[in-house]
């Protein structure tokens, strides 16, 4: 492992983040992952505080995790992050999440871009500060991430389940409705028993546009099988602002 580019970033399983099973909330996990990107972009100079400074943010556009278990309560536990690869306009950034013994628990793998805060579009990852950024990619032979990449979905006649109102509590410091929340919100549509009986294997979710505080979220179901549904997310009834995926084990 190449300690200057993968960083390990330790996590205590609190009693109030994990749910009446006794394993973290998939949203407590996501925020580790999304809070280990940044410090691990922050400590190379890419963090949000700096690129504000130019006017510049990242936008998370997928995030694939696949879990063979899931931290209990009361474990020590960490992950570990680094850049896969860089295209103009994506970069690749992956992780794996392990407990105290060293013992993968699971992995995930995210694709982010680089947007301008004024006309909110994607910039030139390849040209933006000289393209830095390539400095930071680990080579292939040195990250191992054994997941397979994010899926592609096709939604057919998916069906409308519910609707939410979006509240304070739902908006991030970027003013718009915070990536993890969606997670939350599509995991609630599941009943009880479907998490006493089954554990989520693996869990997809591709961000497709930004939502805001007083929007109305409406998720529709699209039954795959016994063991996956998909989910599209749309916002006042028309604009589809996410897609998910949840596989049960």
């Amino acid at each position: 492992m190449n300690y200057e580019l993968i960083d390990s970033y330790p996590f205590y399983v609190e009693p109030f983040h994990v749910d009446f099973t006794g394993r973290i909330f998939l949203g407590v996990l996501g925020n580790h992952l999304l809070n280990a990107a940044g410090d691990h972009s922050q400590r190379r100079g890419w963090g949000i505080g700096a690129l504000n400074e130019t006017r510049h943010t990242w936008v998370l556009s997928r995030l694939s995790i696949e879990m063979m278990e899931m931290p209990r309560q009361y474990e020590h536990c960490e992950v570990r992050t680094w850049v896969e690869s860089v295209m103009k306009l994506f970069t690749n950034r992956n992780f794996s999440i392990l407990n105290a013994e060293g013992k993968p628990l699971g992995y995930a793998r995210s694709v982010w871009a680089m947007i301008d805060l004024e006309t909110r579009k994607p910039c030139d990852l390849l040209t933006l500060y000289d393209g830095d950024i390539l400095n930071y990619v680990v080579p292939e032979e040195e990250g191992f991430c054994p997941i397979e990449g994010h899926s592609r979905f096709r939604f057919r006649e998916p069906q409308l389940v519910r609707t939410i109102d979006t509240y304070y509590s739902d908006v991030d410091i970027n003013g718009h409705i915070n990536s993890i929340k969606y997670i939350e919100h599509i995991l609630d549509l599941f009943p009880r028993q479907r998490f006493e009986q089954q554990s989520i294997r693996r869990f997809e979710i591709a961000y497709k546009a930004e939502s805001y505080l007083g929007d109305k979220l409406s998720f529709y179901e699209q039954i795959i099988d016994d063991n996956e549904t998909d989910i599209e997310v749309r916002k006042n009834e028309s604009d589809v602002v996410c897609q998910a995926k949840v596989c049960w084990r």
